[in-house]
Order: C-alpha cells, then sequence, then structure tokens
C-alpha cells in the first residue's frame, strides 16, 4: 500500500477502438483513485464507458480493434501499462480480481464449477489437486452455497442465477485479491437475491478488508455499498464525490436527471421523468459539453456547446464537469486520481 493509503490510481485513461465506420473514444480521460478498503462505484447509463474502464484496469480490452491509447492505471505503486502479458497474468486473479456481468455466460458449460475454481486457484497459488479442492469447497461455503461439496460436482446449468453469481463471487475470491472489480453483480437478479449478493459482498468486504471497484446503473445499489460515486456519462466522469453528498446535493444535470428519474414511494405521477433525448453515438460526440444537447440548462448556452469542461473541486471533495455549476468558473482543476483516494481523505 502506498503511502497515502492508495491501493489503485486510474489517471487520465483513454480507450479507444479503431473500427472500418472511426474512432470509437469509449473512455476518455478517466481519473480516480481507490483507497483500502473502500467501494468506489462508477455508474451511468449503459454504453457510457463503465465496462470498458473496467476492463482497461484489467488489461483484457480486445487487441484489436480496442487500444489504451494514454493514461496510468497504477496498482499499490506499480505501473500495469508496462507490465508484459506474463506479468499481467499474474495480477488478474491474484491481485485484481473480477466479478463479471452475466455467469451464465462467464462459467464454462461443459465444465463443473469445482473445477473452475482449481483452475483459477492453480494458476496463482500453487496447491495440490488435493489442496485446491478442498480451498474451492470452502469458498463456496463461504459465499454461502449450501451442500458445497455436492455443488463442487454439478454443472453452471444446475445452479440458479443467483448460485452462479456466488460461484463467480467464490472463484474471484479464491486467491485473496487485494481489489475485485464487480461489473454489475446484480443484473437479471431478482429483487430478494440482489439484497443477498451485495450483503455478501459487503460481509466480505469487511472480513477481508479488500478494496472494491463497484460498476453499476442502479442508484439505489450506489446508496447500499458505495463510498464515492463517479457519475459517468459519454466516456468521461460528469460528477464524482462520496455517497451523502451525492444523494443529499447532486450538482450535476445529468446527476440530478438520473434521480428524477427514480421511483418514490406515495409519487403521484403516472410517469416517471426521463432525461430528453438518446445517449450521443461515440462515433461522433457533440461539440463542447457531451451531455448539452439533452441538457435543460445549457442546451441553448454558446460556451456550453463550445468547450468541453474538465473536473474542478466546487465544494469540498466533490468535483464537477459542469460550466453552469455554481462556483465552477472560480474552481480550479485538481488531481483528483490523488484527492479522492482513501477515506481520510474523501472524508467518509
Amino acid at each position: 500500500m502506498s503511502e497515502n493509503g492508495t491501493l489503485l490510481t486510474v489517471r487520465g485513461l483513454r480507450t479507444q477502438f479503431f473500427t472500418a465506420d472511426g474512432v470509437v473514444k469509449a473512455v476518455d480521460g478517466v481519473s480516480f483513485a481507490i483507497g483500502k478498503k473502500q467501494t468506489f462505484a462508477l455508474v451511468g447509463e449503459s454504453g457510457c464507458g463503465k465496462s470498458v474502464t473496467a476492463l482497461s484496469i484489467m488489461r483484457l480490452i480486445p487487441k484489436p480493434p480496442g487500444k489504451i491509447v494514454a493514461g496510468q492505471i497504477i496498482l499499490d505503486d506499480q505501473h500495469l501499462a508496462n507490465l508484459s502479458e506474463r506479468q499481467m497474468r499474474d495480477v488478474r486473479g491474484g491481485r485484481i480480481a473480477m466479478i463479471f456481468q452475466e455467469p451464465m455466460t462467464s462459467l464454462n458449460p461443459v465444465f463443473t464449477v469445482g473445477s473452475q475454481i482449481v483452475e483459477a486457484i492453480n494458476l496463482h497459488r500453487g496447491l495440490s489437486r488435493r489442496q485446491a479442492k478442498a480451498l474451492a469447497v470452502e469458498m463456496l461455503a463461504q459465499v454461502g452455497i449450501p451442500a458445497p461439496a455436492q455443488r463442487y460436482k454439478e454443472y453452471p446449468h444446475q445452479l440458479s442465477g443467483g448460485m452462479r453469481q456466488r460461484v463467480m463471487i467464490a472463484m474471484a475470491l479464491s486467491c485473496d485479491p487485494e481489489l475485485l472489480i464487480a461489473d454489475e453483480p446484480t443484473t437479471a437478479l431478482d429483487v430478494t437475491i440482489q439484497a443477498q449478493i451485495l450483503e455478501l459482498l459487503r460481509q466480505i468486504q469487511e472480513q477481508r478488508g479488500l478494496s472494491i471497484l463497484l460498476i453499476t446503473h442502479d442508484l439505489a445499489v450506489v446508496a447500499e455499498t458505495a463510498d464515492v460515486v463517479g457519475v459517468m456519462y459519454a466516456s468521461k466522469i460528469a460528477e464524482l464525490t462520496d455517497v451523502r453528498t451525492l444523494y443529499d446535493k447532486p450538482l450535476h444535470p445529468y446527476t440530478q436527471g438520473l434521480f428524477r428519474s427514480l421511483p418514490r414511494l406515495g409519487q403521484k405521477k403516472e410517469r416517471l421523468e426521463t432525461i430528453p433525448g438518446n445517449v450521443p453515438n461515440p462515433l461522433a460526440f457533440p461539440a463542447g459539453c457531451k451531455f448539452h444537447p439533452r441538457c435543460p440548462v445549457g442546451r441553448d448556452l454558446e460556451k456550453c456547446r463550445a468547450a468541453e469542461p474538465e473536473l474542478r473541486e466546487v465544494a469540498p471533495k466533490h468535483w464537477v464537469a459542469c460550466w453552469e455549476c455554481p462556483g465552477y468558473e472560480e474552481a480550479k482543476a485538481t488531481d483528483v486520481a490523488v484527492n479522492v483516494a482513501g477515506k481520510e481523505i474523501a472524508g467518509l
């Protein structure tokens, strides 16, 4: 762990896909940091760049057509972009583990779930086959799977969606990682199972002291699990602060629109509010602020159409990229990747 308590630093990350139709700027200058035992959530609409950010950290961007063209990814003072593929394989699964969005497509249907966990253990732990099997069964038990010795022998199609997600968590934790990336871990699960998975992640974090990067579009999930939140829109972070501040006082018009679209108890309106317009095509982002064509504030403002705002700290530990946010033009840009890391810095 580096001196300032930072586990992962992402600074100026730019990931692009070079296609026949043009260059897709999927992630364009994203910066954040995650401290020890901290949960950092990236939230936003589908296609905003959340999952590509996670895959970039793991260096799993398919090449071609994808490429990390700029930026730094630093894990505990280790620059991941400078590692060879062999060295990066030791980091994946060993120091950073990832729970993918859909367990049914992530698990191999022709192998038992136990053999797939053992494979991950063998790659990183160097245990005997008997020891690896014992650890796999133990991990299945730790994530709350009943009769783990029996489940060890079963195939993915024999398990429910919630059980498969628990298997993925067991596999991710089997090599005792420092950082867990959870990409939409509750997608396609019913509300009861969703709550169980979130509670499981919370318990595991408390027991093991690991950090979590949570990728989600669900603001309710963010409220229950996150310490710090980065709201992404069209390849960039639009707002970043601690979770309580974000829910008490969202500043960016896009974040405010997300909150207005949430259903509320006692709501009298028949229809939920929506953000007008569509997410911009990543092959042809609008000039200036990417949100301005949909923004109720900046739609007709020349400065919003002319130049893209950068993240600035407009209030203590609250960064926003919006020309019309109060105090924005007087604020100065600061190194978000340094200042947001660690609970003692984020004020949580």
